[in-house]
């Protein structure tokens, strides 16, 4: 498992974290460059509870949105054995 830098939220299963992104508006593009800064925008991270039959117990953890749906496409052991948290 890669720990998170900084205190920033990573999702373990994707490492997913944030991101800076450009501030243009349409109307800036359209004519000439105007820098308007940065916006560090967010992974979509929601807490979730996921029961593991193999191991008969159940983990809580901060995952990306994304991570969910891994989880629900490829199961909860494999996914989980992968990202090195089992």
């Amino acid at each position: 498992m890669t720990k998170p830098t900084n205190n920033m939220k990573t999702c373990p299963i994707l490492n997913k974290s944030s991101i800076n992104a450009g501030g243009y508006s349409n109307r800036t593009r359209a004519t000439q460059f105007n820098p308007t800064g940065t916006v560090r925008k967010y992974a979509n991270f929601q807490k979730k509870k996921i029961y593991i039959p193999e191991l008969k117990k159940s983990m809580t953890l901060e995952l990306s949105a994304r991570g969910i749906k891994t989880i629900q496409k490829n199961g909860a052991y494999a996914t989980l054995k992968k990202a090195g948290l089992i």
